[in-house]
């Protein structure tokens, strides 16, 4: 069993191309606009001429993002790297392998990244709640009800967060939950598999 678990080293051609999914992940994930086609040829592939290592960055760039865009577990993506393996002008078994190893250590992030870029607006990063009584009040069969107070974070990562602040009495605490109701059985149907 020991045995099984040890992995040889892998070839020395690994590393640049490891390299080259890494840089690949950085500026078309992580937003870093400086790892352009020039430097990570210069870097990774100097004695490759530009259009073999154009078509070589396509090609791992588009593998990436078919992988990326279907989020594809390790079972995934056994079956699909097997099937370019396969497939004329495809990949070799050594680059399946970087690849698989790549996209093991790398999925959580990429995927994070990609929810990231897909959002249009604020999300709710946190939310507090409360119940108080109204102590006072501009007409007095208000004072002594108890009130909701809901406490919302909204914003997006790397920015300043706004807070928004709701009050509730019973009748529109009741509304609210109604409607939540109403929102979980919508996603609960479109969740269900037929």
């Amino acid at each position: 069993m020991a045995a099984a678990e040890q992995q040889p080293p892998p070839p020395e051609g690994c590393r640049p191309l490891s390299a080259l999914l890494g840089g690949i992940a950085q500026a078309a994930y992580y937003g870093k606009a400086g790892i352009t086609e020039e430097l990570l040829r210069g870097q990774l592939y100097p004695e490759a001429a530009p259009e073999e290592f154009r078509a070589l960055r396509a090609k791992m760039g588009g593998l990436l993002q078919s992988i990326a865009s279907a989020d594809m577990d390790l079972n995934q993506l056994e079956a699909f790297l097997t099937a370019q393996t396969k497939k004329q002008g495809g990949i070799t078994s050594d680059q399946a392998a970087v690849i698989a190893k790549f996209w093991k250590n790398h999925r959580i992030k990429i995927r994070e990244s990609l929810i990231n870029q897909s959002r249009w607006d604020n999300v709710l990063k946190n939310m507090n709640w409360r119940v108080d009584m109204k102590s006072q009040s501009r007409h007095i069969d208000q004072i002594n009800t108890p009130v909701a107070i809901v406490e919302m974070e909204l914003g997006k990562n790397g920015q300043e967060s706004e807070f928004l602040c709701l009050e509730f009495d019973e009748a529109k605490v009741n509304q609210m939950l109604k409607k939540l109701s109403e929102i979980e059985e919508s996603m609960t149907l479109l969740t269900q598999t037929t």
